[in-house]
């Protein structure tokens, strides 16, 4: 159904999420697994949104804006079931098809307490008036026609202290999408959706080997053999990608700035870099510098997984503090990772093909044992019988070394 003043491009959205909901999802999986993924990861969110600490005198409110199949609507509602700490979750979607979906994996693994709406997130303030402590943004304002005046609307309703993640296409990563959507649009345009994904099928077949797309070993949602994914990526009729100084500065114009990119090694240019000297003139560099210069060396990033809080906010991220601090692993089965930090000296490791081989600091084996995400510094320290600034220095190289690879997090 067309909205009020609802644009050709517009209707073409909708009716495309309508046929194609996105991400394609059973939700009779929900009986078997959870899928974990960034941004919205409930440790992941407190550690670099709010210090560590999440406030619990009250429900955290929470908007899900283009909330699509509900990949992180379900995995925050779960993580937050599981811990005991209140939501107040609302889900905002354009499509009805895809709202549907979400509700009935939230049914599968018990979470009522979700309100659902549909509609555009440029009709927030009227469908789902904030203020929020948290907004959820994912793969949305970049099908939007004017993603500043999106994120505008967002911003209006995220409350004093909250943040909002976010994830944009990475305009270098994506290269060879945007000429096979042309292409596409000439071969296609005028026929339905399903006639569409059968040409586009016929077209990728037959691209020459010259073709970017062909080229691109970091895209492979048109090979999955899923329509949904197929049309989402090269039959979309709205989509534009960001390099990180664009999204610098789509974030200011809403009055808002980068807590942090996930994950953060990406973004550090020693990480695509193994000269000396070249490493040495980077470290000099503003974040927002490095991590530019970062996606420039890669060429790899097809997506942007970021923190964004108020410009004027103060520093939101948790940093190692005393004794009180809580470590955290990201997965709650890390005795892979724990086992390879013992056995090994260092972590080798693939980021899109560059191979990378991290030290491993002395004593991470044993330290990481203790790490159960409720046990404190100061307990460890007792355990490994090291005076605290022996452990703190021992837990510091650890923490440097992982956190880097949203590996590990912060309770404070």
């Amino acid at each position: 159904m067309v909205g009020p003043g609802e644009s050709g491009t517009a209707a073409g959205v909708r009716a495309q999420y309508e046929a194609y909901p996105y991400p394609p999802r059973d939700p009779a999986d929900e009986r078997k697994r959870l899928i974990i993924g960034s941004p919205s990861h409930l440790d992941e969110l407190t550690h670099y949104c709010f210090a560590g600490r999440l406030e619990r005198s009250r429900p955290l409110r929470v908007l899900f804006a283009g909330g699509g199949t509900g990949d992180g609507l379900i995995m925050l509602a779960t993580q937050a079931k599981a811990r005991g700490i209140a939501l107040d979750l609302t889900y905002l979607d354009l499509s009805a098809a895809a709202a549907a979906i979400a509700e009935a994996r939230a049914g599968v693994r018990g979470l009522s307490d979700i309100r659902f709406r549909t509609g555009s997130l440029l009709d927030v303030a009227a469908l789902a008036p904030g203020p929020y402590d948290y907004i959820d943004c994912c793969g949305v304002l970049h099908h939007l026609p004017d993603p500043s005046a999106g994120l505008a609307a967002l911003a209006a309703e995220l409350a004093p202290r909250g943040a909002m993640g976010l994830m944009l296409y990475g305009a270098l990563g994506r290269t060879g999408v945007y000429p096979v959507q042309a292409a596409l649009k000439t071969l296609a345009a005028a026929e339905t959706p399903a006639r569409q994904v059968a040409i586009a099928r016929r077209l990728l077949k037959d691209l020459p080997e010259s073709n970017w797309l062909k080229r691109n070993p970091f895209l492979g949602d048109h090979l999955r053999g899923e329509d949904a994914a197929l049309y989402d990526l090269l039959l979309h009729s709205r989509d534009r990608a960001y390099s990180v100084p664009e999204i610098a500065a789509l974030l200011d114009g809403a009055g808002l700035r980068v807590a942090a990119f996930i994950e953060p090694v990406r973004y550090q240019p020693a990480t695509w870099l193994s000269d000396a000297a070249l490493i040495e003139r980077t470290r000099a560099l503003p974040p927002l510098a490095a991590a530019a210069l970062a996606e420039n060396l890669s060429g790899a990033l097809k997506t942007h997984v970021f923190y964004a809080v108020r410009a004027s906010a103060g520093d939101t991220v948790a940093k190692p503090g005393g004794p009180d601090t809580v470590p955290v692993w990201r997965d709650e089965d890390a005795r892979a990772l724990v086992r390879a930090l013992g056995e090994s000296r260092h972590l080798a490791l693939d980021f899109d093909g560059h191979k990378v081989k991290l030290a491993v600091p002395d004593g991470a084996g044993a330290l990481a044992r203790l790490i159960d995400g409720r046990r404190h510094l100061g307990a460890m320290q007792g355990l490994l019988g090291l005076d605290w600034f022996a452990l703190k220095a021992r837990f510091d190289r650890l923490y440097g070394l992982l956190n880097p690879l949203n590996l590990m997090f912060l309770r404070c």
